[in-house]
């Protein structure tokens, strides 16, 4: 099965339903189908949820394309994203991840 890690902050947000999509440069390709992300800090933990679309865009685009471009203006996302990924800019093609809440959230 299509696995990702994913960070002890965001793992909660994944777990109740309100983080429902992912950013991902630079690593493996994701499709549409099951996947289960996993706690980095804790791979005993994980969730599996239901990957409905996967879109390729440059990363300035991501925030509008997601609906969160108030909460994401192009600042707030290249320091967001350089926390994982450190040499990535707006104009790199990203993979925008999007799924469905975890069946029990």
């Amino acid at each position: 099965m299509q696995s990702l890690g994913v960070v002890a902050r965001l793992f909660p947000l994944i777990l109740s339903g309100v983080k429902t999509s992912t950013i991902r440069w630079r690593e493996g390709r994701i499709r549409p189908g099951p996947m289960r992300y996993v706690h980095d800090d804790d791979p005993g933990q994980w969730v599996i949820v239901q990957v409905t679309r996967c879109t390729d865009m440059p990363l300035a685009d991501a925030a509008a394309y997601l609906g969160k471009t108030a909460e994401w203006p192009d600042d707030v996302m290249l320091a967001g994203m350089r926390e994982h990924y450190p040499e990535i800019a707006l104009t790199d093609t990203v993979q925008v991840i999007e799924h469905d809440p975890p069946p029990q959230s």
